[in-house]
């Protein structure tokens, strides 16, 4: 099959043919039909070390049609449409049982072992790594049917591939993570792909001021359009002081989709008494966090990180392609370029573009 292998650190997508191994045990064999450009995916191919190391097929945010489904497999049959998802889950932990699978204990339950199976991926019979048990931008996937979802068969496949990461991890935040109430009042910051869906989420949640922080004015245009009720360009502006002046003090929830220590000290600058900062994105840079345990403690806010939205993929995502289908949640505005396999490069350099929210393959 045709699949986007980076070779080196920082070299790039190129397509070449890979092999595929045939689904064993409970794999699952997918036609691609979408495949959505995460800057995550970006941040390994520059890196390219293990786990990822090279030859590496990446991309995580896929939708397709179940193709063919290994001898233990009793989720899915062919023709079925799925959402992959890079939350690995055993179904066996505590974690997994208590419904908590972006905690799962063994995540590489999900992967291939060494054994006479052979790898999912290779070339010229030396194993390709397959990120994040999906390798995604690819025209074919195998995947162990824990990192599937079913979704209905009237779901396009653009807006569907976006379901198992910028959703999940941005509505996800909102409706797992903080589970914000109606009426309260909600900062995001940083209103890219997944910001723009914790706007949405936070809209449907029924808060009361939405405030959109970002540094470029397209951006925060966009963000109106999703439910923003203020907008805030922290490029020319104080943004921790224009937020409490907005809300009266500050807000009950700070989403950080940046994830760097300046956003996340300007996050607990904004956020009200009792209020708190969830931690949703993590930049390369990173940083270390300093604190005023003072402050923290008489002012009784909180910090917490969220992975992938504290989601649960089998309970979440039929859950936001439902909200999608009867209009509540727009997925159709996120995918603002459609692209082939072999553009992937081009597609991240359009997503520098702050009018661009999604890149999605749709051509394999």
């Amino acid at each position: 099959m045709r699949a986007a292998v980076v070779d080196a650190p920082g070299g790039g997508f190129v397509v070449q043919d890979v092999d595929l191994a045939r689904p064993v045990g409970r794999e699952v064999l997918v036609e691609v039909r979408a495949s959505g450009l995460c800057h995550t995916d970006l941040t390994l191919a520059a890196r390219a070390a293990p786990p990822f190391e090279p030859p590496v097929v990446l991309g995580h945010e896929i939708a397709g049609v179940v193709a063919a489904v290994g001898p233990y497999a009793t989720e899915f049959a062919v023709g079925d449409h799925v959402v992959g998802c890079l939350v690995q889950w055993c179904g066996a932990c505590p974690d997994c049982a208590d419904g908590r699978t972006y905690q799962c204990a063994r995540p590489g339950a999900t992967l291939r072992g060494a054994g006479p199976d052979g790898p999912r991926l290779s070339r010229a019979g030396s194993p390709v790594t397959q990120g994040m048990g999906l390798g995604g931008f690819a025209a074919r996937a195998l995947v162990h049917e824990n990192q599937l979802t079913g979704v209905p068969r009237r779901l396009p496949f653009a807006p569907a591939a976006l379901l198992g990461c910028g959703v999940l991890t941005g509505a996800g935040s909102v409706f797992n993570g903080a589970r914000v109430r109606p009426g309260e009042s909600v900062a995001v910051i940083g209103v890219g792909g997944v910001g723009l869906n914790a706007v949405g989420a936070a809209r449907i949640a029924g808060a009361a001021r939405i405030v959109a922080v970002d540094v470029a004015d397209g951006t925060l245009r966009r963000a109106r359009a999703f439910g923003a009720t203020d907008v805030v360009n922290s490029a020319r502006t104080d943004a921790a002081a224009a937020v409490r002046e907005l809300t009266g003090g500050g807000v009950r929830h700070a989403f950080d989709i940046v994830g760097v220590a300046a956003t996340t000290e300007q996050a607990l600058r904004m956020t009200a008494l009792g209020g708190a900062v969830h931690v949703v994105g993590l930049a390369a840079s990173g940083g270390e966090l300093s604190l005023s345990l003072p402050r923290l403690l008489l002012r009784q806010q909180r910090i917490q990180g969220l992975i992938m939205g504290s989601g649960n993929p089998r309970r979440d995502i039929p859950r936001y392609a439902g909200l999608y289908l009867r209009g509540d949640l727009n997925l159709d505005d996120l995918v603002s370029r459609r692209i082939g396999l072999d553009e992937i490069d081009a597609g991240y350099a359009a997503l520098r573009d702050p009018e661009v929210a999604r890149v999605v393959i749709t051509s394999f």
